[in-house]
Parts: C-alpha cells; sequence; structure tokens
C-alpha cells in the first residue's frame, strides 16, 4: 500500500535522528544518550514539549535500539545505568532519517533538523552526502528568493521590516555560500 507522507522530518523524528545518530559511534548508557539528546535539543530551540516529551525508550519498543549487558530483559525498563545499541533496524532507520527531505520554510526545527543531518553527515557515503548538500543548496535557494519576494512586496527601504528582511536575505546568501563551498569539498 502506498504512504502518501511526504518524506520530510517532523519533530519526533528529530529526537530519533539525534538519539540514532549518537549510537551510531556505538553503545552508550541510556541516561547519557537521552541527556544529550535533551540538551542538544534544548540548545537548538529552548525547551520545548514538542521535542523533550518525546521519549528515547520508545526507540526500544520499535525495535530501533536494544539494551545491552545486565538489566537488558525486554520486559525492563531502561535505567540511567543500562547500556543500549543500534539494532540493525535502527540502522537502517537512522540511514533513512539522514536521507529524508526538510520541511520548507527554515523554522527553528528546520535549522535543528539541519544541523543534526550536517553533525551525522560522515555517516552517509559520498554521493549521499552530495545529494543531502545539494538539497540544502536548493533549500536555501528557495528560501532566499522567498525573502526577496517578501521584501518587494511588503518592504520599504528604511522601514524596520525592511532593514530586518535585507538582515535575513544576507543570513539566507551565506548559507547558500557556506552550502556550495562544503559541497565542492566533497
Amino acid at each position: 500500500m502506498p504512504t502518501f507522507r511526504d518524506q520530510s522530518l517532523i519533530p519526533t523524528d528529530a529526537v530519533r535522528l539525534a538519539a540514532l545518530g549518537l549510537l551510531a559511534a556505538g553503545p552508550r548508557r541510556y541516561g547519557e544518550l537521552a541527556g544529550e539528546v535533551r540538551a542538544f535539543a534544548a540548545r537548538m530551540l529552548g525547551p520545548t514539549l514538542e521535542i523533550l516529551g518525546t521519549s528515547i525508550e520508545l526507540l526500544r519498543y520499535e525495535g530501533l535500539i536494544e539494551a545491552i549487558g545486565r538489566k537488558a530483559g525486554p520486559s525492563q525498563s531502561l535505567t540511567a545505568d543500562t547500556e543500549v545499541q543500534l539494532t540493525d533496524f535502527g540502522r537502517a532507520a537512522l540511514h533513512e532519517l539522514l536521507l529524508a527531505r526538510i520541511r520548507a520554510p527554515m523554522t527553528d526545527l528546520s535549522r535543528m533538523v539541519v544541523a543534526l543531518k550536517l553533525r551525522f553527515l560522515h555517516l552517509l557515503s559520498t554521493d549521499e552526502q552530495r545529494g543531502q548538500l545539494e538539497m540544502l543548496i536548493e533549500m536555501a535557494q528557495a528560501e532566499l528568493a522567498r525573502l526577496v519576494d517578501l521584501r518587494g512586496q511588503f518592504a520599504r527601504a528604511g522601514d524596520p521590516l525592511g532593514d530586518w528582511l535585507v538582515h535575513e536575505i544576507a543570513l539566507a546568501e551565506q548559507r547558500l555560500a557556506w552550502y556550495r563551498e562544503r559541497l565542492a569539498r566533497l
């Protein structure tokens, strides 16, 4: 049966990407993993239940991570000291998340997903990295076009909206140049 999901990442996917990406480096204690994911999300977005309310333990029930060592029984809840690792299904899910599209327009959540994708970009093949950077370039170009259009329709030179849009356009141009430079280095 075909799915109609647009394959863009949603907030819970950002938590998945962070947790699975961290576990790609090797097993971790559950408490450390949860703490690092929450700290990263809170620093990127500020405290938000949309992200911080997502349980990393759910990944275990979905078969993406598994407990190892002591206290690893399937019926036991994860404790802070339980060591967890990626499953093969978790590795496949991580790969899918790294290749997923990012919702437009650029929001704080989108910026967090971009940061996570860049943090774990090295887990992809060179061709896949290139594809992700090309997607980010397309996103930046669309964002730039949207901002330029907005400035042309609603802003006058010297008014606060116009000045702010000039600033936002400069940031979008810098982001676009950075993605292009990163792509050229691959």
